[in-house]
């Protein structure tokens, strides 16, 4: 058995549950809340908690409310979360209610995504990117 450790999108709460079942849609084990396949809404007071014990990479989308760019590219980060649900964890941090955050990642344009791998940074790419175009970067190539 090859356990993997992800976040509730709705509480937050971290979840372990076997590799083997990701395809089972499984479901949160405090709000019963489908754990895979949607964007994960991050703050400050659980982004460290989220990013570094998830044991799944985590790709981080740096935005803000009036940037449309951003509201562009949220449906195609949505639909790629779907696409890669059980290999990488989709999250969110808006960059005017969490300045912090921004600052700390560097943050110079948005939308801006950060792959985090155990919580360090592995790689970014700035701008909006089309669906395929996020998965394909997600997936290496």
């Amino acid at each position: 058995m090859d356990p993997i450790v992800v976040p509730c999108p709705q509480c937050r709460a971290l979840n372990r549950l076997p590799r083997s079942r990701v395809a089972d849609v499984p479901v949160c084990s405090s709000c019963r809340a489908h754990l895979l396949g949607a964007p994960i809404e991050l703050t400050a007071a659980d982004f460290e908690r989220v990013t570094a014990r998830t044991t799944l990479p985590v790709v981080v989308d740096f935005w803000a409310a009036w940037c449309g760019p951003c509201r562009a590219m949220a449906p195609n980060f949505a639909a790629a979360a779907q696409d890669l649900a059980g290999e990488v964890v989709f999250a969110k941090v808006d960059t005017e209610a969490e300045p912090a955050l921004a600052a700390r990642f560097a943050i110079r344009s948005i939308p801006c995504l950060v792959l985090l791998q155990a919580g360090h940074e592995v790689r970014r790419i700035a701008g909006a990117l089309q669906r395929a175009q996020l998965v394909q970067w997600l997936q290496g190539r």
